[in-house]
């Protein structure tokens, strides 16, 4: 999978606002090429405050997020908000919780579901150059973050109507 087709199959979804940053979008620079997917059928998730619940990340940051070493030609990392349960089903552990036995993780393991390098806690995963042994799986995650995230928005609209 690619970053269009991933892009392609979450718009699909419905409901969902694609923002690419770049120049245009106001976005810091450091984010320019990223691509933020949020679940929006009113068009008011910013006013709202809700937020993605994927991106497709295409550089490192520095400072901040290097471990997946993103900055090769061609490289991008999927990042999905999945939530505790799923998160643990994937990644083998509570988020927020290392491996019991110790082991590393190597966030340049590319076709893998992996916690996020720094939204783990949170309950995100990632996928580094998402192929064969992830396409179909990384499909699954990204329709569970839409519909948490369609969940998130029913509730959260419905109580804050009069």
């Amino acid at each position: 999978m690619d970053e269009e087709e991933i892009i392609a199959f979450v718009s699909g979804l419905g409901a969902v606002r694609v923002d690419r940053a770049g120049r245009e979008s106001g976005a810091p620079e450091v984010a320019w090429g990223d691509t933020f997917l949020t679940y929006d059928p009113d068009g008011d998730a910013d006013r709202r405050g809700f937020q993605p619940f994927a991106t497709v990340v295409t550089k490192d940051y520095p400072g901040f997020d290097t471990a997946s070493d993103l900055d090769g030609e061609g490289v991008f990392r999927v990042n999905v908000a999945v939530g505790r349960e799923a998160f643990a089903r994937e990644c083998g552990h509570a988020p927020g919780e290392q491996a019991s036995d110790g082991v590393e993780i190597d966030h340049r393991a590319s076709d893998r579901v992996l916690p996020h390098p720094v939204y783990a806690a949170q309950g995100w995963v990632s996928v580094r150059l998402p192929g064969p042994g992830t396409g179909e799986r990384l499909r699954d995650l990204l329709r569970l973050a839409w519909e948490r995230a369609a969940e998130r928005h029913r509730a959260r609209t419905t109580k804050q109507e009069p």
